[in-house]
């Protein structure tokens, strides 16, 4: 199971790490990721692999989303089921 990982907002420094130990500390394997800053926008899109997740899929993505917050980023995470469906139609 895999999932896509965004995250975007204003650049600042220890984003990559502080989003990355999150990940690590659910037990969640960074597959590929790619960034870039636009201006002063941070884009980050990750693929994660989830199938040895420790926490629930909800769990996870609330704890990024909280991480993100507290960063004053926007952390939001998606299945690749649910990714692949929304770009098939």
């Amino acid at each position: 199971m895999r999932a896509v990982i965004t995250v975007t907002g204003k650049d600042a420094v220890g984003i990559l790490a502080k989003v990355t130990a999150a990940c690590a500390e659910a037990n969640v394997n960074i597959l590929d990721m790619s960034q870039t800053i636009m201006q002063d926008l941070f884009v980050m899109t990750m693929l994660a692999d989830i199938s040895q997740c420790n926490t629930e899929f909800t769990e996870l993505s609330d704890k990024l989303a909280e991480c993100g917050r507290k960063m004053a980023m926007e952390i939001h995470v998606m299945h690749e089921d649910i990714f692949n469906s929304m770009h098939r139609i």
